[in-house]
């Protein structure tokens, strides 16, 4: 029999005991016990905690053991004298705060604190004996380093913060905190350095973050979606990263960043098209290499948009296009195929989308045993068995490598979706329909802004006079040459 829901209990009430045990009825991990302070058995108080959030034996070594010390706490030390005692330093805890309303006391015994309640006063002193228990500092995992730091973001975001503490070494860096949450509380910081970041787009991120209302911080959409300008548009304006030297290289950028507490990923804005095809390791290779790889990632890019589209068109209805020799090899190898050149570009699109899908739910030995059958032994038996021809498996196979050089998975995907619709603009229209597809992709993504920065930016806004900084990077003798969309300041300087 369902028991009957007991009416809930006044967050702004003083804290009492009671009222503590009602907040966490039906909850087995919610531990409660009395303590005689200074060890006299008149002079008591009420110790709670979470069992798992917190650290059992700092509770016991750092509040326990100094709270029922008589020749610390003497038989006469009661209400008051006692609490400030406790937040004077009489226990061995460095964080230590007084609550007079039962719901601070709540949020913080929900984020591995203790609380030792005065019930005559309606008041309780808390002490964070956090549990050790997470996940170690480790490699990143979806992002490669090839020359980089190897130290990833993490579920916690204290550990997130040190992180970024620890290469931004400036008093000037900033990282104010938010509470986010209606029915699960989580921290959300906003991170970067004053004086420097423009204080327009601090106030602006600052708004949007305060402004999401969610159940809960659980994944990065709620955040994602949550801050850009148009989030209906299928591509990325805010750059996620799991490490944290591109997070930090960013903020020196002049950009905020956004960590959230439960998320292995950091947030950073504006986030525009050229960033997007960006790596920390442009910055750690030769300037001329790491050009040349960023022009190569932008051709990719345009293969992997336009080639299949480009062969349904020229096959479909502008053959005259395809030199004579090739022509004739196609004629042969189609000979035989059933299927219209439409149909096959369509199924080869989709069969290369379902082995990526499996390859990635799929665990990593079984994925990539997937992989290897889906590309050599079912595109070669297609082949072989008239299903496909050659020429098609080839341009999906080089679309498909093409956009695996995207360094953005978010920018990938959404090249993807462009693509189908650019086929079936083609199977439509022929290259009247790609050109169309293309025309459209570009006044979309001229239209978009990023907290006010051009999302194409340098290539639109700019009069082209900033082309090179997004094709090209300069040698590091050179000076910076700073992105001036993003407005930034000369403060923020570390003085010695």
């Amino acid at each position: 029999m369902i028991k009957n829901k007991q009416p809930e209990v006044s967050q702004e009430a003083p804290v009492t005991a009671a009222a503590m045990e009602a907040v966490f009825s039906d909850c087995y991990d919610f531990e409660s016990r009395e303590l005689n302070i200074g060890g006299n058995p008149g002079n008591t108080v009420r110790l709670c905690f979470i069992d798992g959030l917190v650290s059992g034996s700092d509770v016991a070594e750092q509040v326990i053991r100094p709270l029922t010390d008589p020749g610390r706490f003497g038989a006469n030390v009661r209400g008051e004298q006692a609490a400030a005692m406790l937040l004077g330093g009489s226990v061995y805890v460095y964080t230590s705060k007084c609550r007079r309303k039962l719901g601070e006391a709540v949020e913080d015994l929900l984020n591995g604190f203790c609380a030792l309640i005065f019930d005559s006063q309606g008041e309780a002193v808390t002490f964070e004996v956090k549990s050790q228990q997470r996940r170690s500092v480790d490699a990143p995992k979806e992002e490669k380093v090839v020359k980089g730091a190897k130290d990833a973001f993490v579920e916690t975001l204290k550990v997130n913060t040190t992180l970024v503490r620890r290469k931004l070494r400036n008093p000037h860096l900033k990282i104010r905190e938010f509470t986010l949450g209606e029915r699960a509380r989580s921290a959300v910081a906003l991170v970067y350095i004053d004086g420097f970041t423009n204080p327009d787009l601090v106030a602006e991120a600052g708004r949007r973050i305060s402004a999401i209302r969610a159940e809960g911080v659980l994944t990065s959409a709620v955040i994602e979606e949550n801050i850009v300008d148009n989030y209906r548009s299928p591509f990325p304006q805010t750059i996620s990263t799991e490490r944290s030297d591109k997070f930090c290289l960013n903020i020196l950028e002049g950009r905020v960043g956004i960590l959230a507490d439960g998320l292995p990923l950091g947030f950073l804005a504006p986030g525009t098209f050229s960033q997007f095809m960006k790596v920390p390791e442009d910055h750690s290779g030769h300037f001329l290499v790491a050009s040349a790889l960023t022009i190569l990632r932008y051709l990719s890019a345009v293969l992997t948009l336009l080639a299949p589209a480009f062969y349904v068109a020229v096959a479909m209805y502008h053959q005259e296009m395809i030199p004579t020799r090739l022509m004739q090899s196609m004629i042969e190898s189609r000979s035989s195929v059933p299927f219209p050149t439409a149909a096959e570009v369509i199924l080869m699109l989709l069969a290369f989308e379902l082995l990526q899908e499996a390859g990635i739910r799929l665990p990593s030995p079984i994925g990539e045993t997937v992989s290897i059958i889906g590309a050599l032994i079912v595109g070669q038996s297609a082949v072989e068995a008239r299903v496909v021809s050659p020429v098609v498996v080839v341009v999906i196979a080089l679309a498909g490598i093409a956009g695996y050089t995207m360094p953005n998975q978010d920018m990938g995907s959404a090249l993807r979706l462009c693509r189908f619709l650019l086929v079936l603009a083609a199977i439509f229209l022929g290259m009247f329909g790609v050109a169309t597809g293309c025309a459209i992709l570009v006044y979309h993504l001229a239209g978009l802004e990023s907290y006010g920065v051009p999302y194409m930016s340098p290539f639109a806004g700019s009069e082209g006079r900033h082309l090179s900084r997004a094709l090209l990077r300069r040698s590091m003798a050179v000076k910076r040459d700073r992105e001036p969309e993003l407005h930034t300041g000369r403060g923020g300087e570390a003085k010695l």
